[in-house]
C-alpha cells in the first residue's frame, strides 16, 4: 500500500506493524487537548514523533471524546489545514486527516493530506444526513486516489450478534468505498475501540481482532489511552501508557498492520520486541 510517497508492506508475514502518531490540534481532546494547537508546538511534536519512529502523522481538529461538542466546518478547517501544510513542507512523512466531514476532508486533501481517517467509515451521511447516494467523502477519496481508514461506528449499541454485526457494518463501509471508486488496495479497517461499545465489548473485540482479517483488508488498532484502559486499570488518561502498550502487543500478535498511538517511542519499542519474539518462534 502506498501512502503519500511511502510504501507500506501491509501483507507482511513477519508481523510488521506501522505506527500512526496522533497530533490533536484541539483545545479539548480527552488526553492531550491544548498541547499542540499552535503551529510551533505542532511542529515540535511532529519532529519528536518522527524521531521516535512514527510512520504516519494523524492530524485531528475536532475532539471525538464521549460527550464532545461538534465544531463548525470552518473552525475545523482553520485548525487542520495550516498544520497539514506545515508538515508536508517541513517533513518527509505521510499525513492522515482525522475527520468525517466532507468539506474538511476536501480542504485537507488540497493541503496535502495523504490518507483519510474516518471515524464513521463513510457512514456519517447515511445516519445523520439521510444521504441516499454515494457519500461525498467517499467520492473525494476516489477522486484524489488516497488510502482510507474506515472505522467501525454506529449510532447505538443495539447489537444482535456482536462480532458478526461489527463485521457486517465494516463490510457496509467497504461497499460504500468500492461503489465510489476507491481501490481495494487503498482500504484499511479499524474496529472502532471506544465507539458504540462498552468496556466488555471493547475488550472482546480487542481479543478477537484477528476476526477482522476475514474481510481481507489491513487492520489499524486505535486504543491509545482510551477508556477501556482507564476503566480496566482505574487510571487517568495520562497514566495509560503501559495499558496501551499491552493492547499494541496484542494487536501485533493478531495481525494488525497499524497502531494509532500518542506515545510513539514506547509503542514502537514494544512492537519491535514483539516482532522479534514472534519471528524467532517461526524459525523453530
Amino acid at each position: 500500500m502506498k501512502i503519500g510517497n511511502k510504501e507500506f508492506d501491509v501483507n507482511s508475514t513477519d508481523y510488521k506493524c506501522y505506527v500512526m502518531g496522533i497530533l490533536n490540534v484541539t483545545p479539548d481532546s480527552f488526553s492531550d487537548g491544548g498541547k499542540w494547537n499552535t503551529l510551533d508546538k505542532a511542529k515540535e511534536h511532529v519532529a519528536k514523533m518522527i524521531e521516535e519512529g512514527a510512520d504516519i502523522i494523524d492530524v485531528g481538529g475536532e475532539s471525538t471524546r464521549p460527550g464532545h461538542e461538534q465544531i463548525s466546518i470552518n473552525e475545523e478547517i482553520e485548525r487542520v489545514a495550516p498544520v497539514i501544510e506545515m508538515i508536508k513542507s517541513d517533513f518527509d512523512i505521510p499525513v492522515s486527516i482525522d475527520s468525517y466531514k466532507a468539506d474538511v476532508i476536501a480542504e485537507a486533501l488540497k493541503s496535502g493530506a495523504d490518507l483519510i481517517n474516518d471515524i464513521w467509515g463513510f457512514r456519517y451521511e447515511k445516519f445523520y444526513e439521510n444521504c441516499g447516494g454515494v457519500p461525498r467523502i467517499a467520492q473525494l477519496a476516489a477522486q484524489y486516489d488516497v488510502p482510507v481508514c474506515l472505522m467501525h461506528n454506529r449510532p447505538d449499541m443495539d447489537y444482535t450478534n456482536y462480532i458478526e454485526d461489527v463485521l457486517s457494518d465494516l463490510q457496509d463501509s467497504v461497499d460504500i468505498a468500492l461503489k465510489a471508486g476507491v481501490k481495494k488496495d487503498n482500504i484499511i479497517l479499524d474496529p472502532g475501540i471506544g465507539f458504540a461499545k462498552d468496556l466488555e465489548k471493547n475488550l472482546i473485540l480487542t481479543n478477537r481482532l484477528e476476526e477482522l482479517n476475514k474481510l481481507g483488508y489491513p487492520v489499524l488498532l486505535a486504543t491509545s489511552r482510551k477508556s477501556m484502559i482507564g476503566l480496566s486499570l482505574d487510571l487517568p488518561s495520562d497514566e495509560r501508557v503501559e495499558g496501551t502498550i499491552a493492547t499494541t502487543v496484542m494487536g501485533v500478535m493478531k495481525g494488525a498492520a497499524f497502531v494509532r498511538v500518542h506515545d510513539v517511542k514506547e509503542n514502537k519499542r514494544a512492537i519491535e520486541m514483539t516482532r522479534a519474539i514472534l519471528n524467532e518462534q517461526k524459525c523453530i
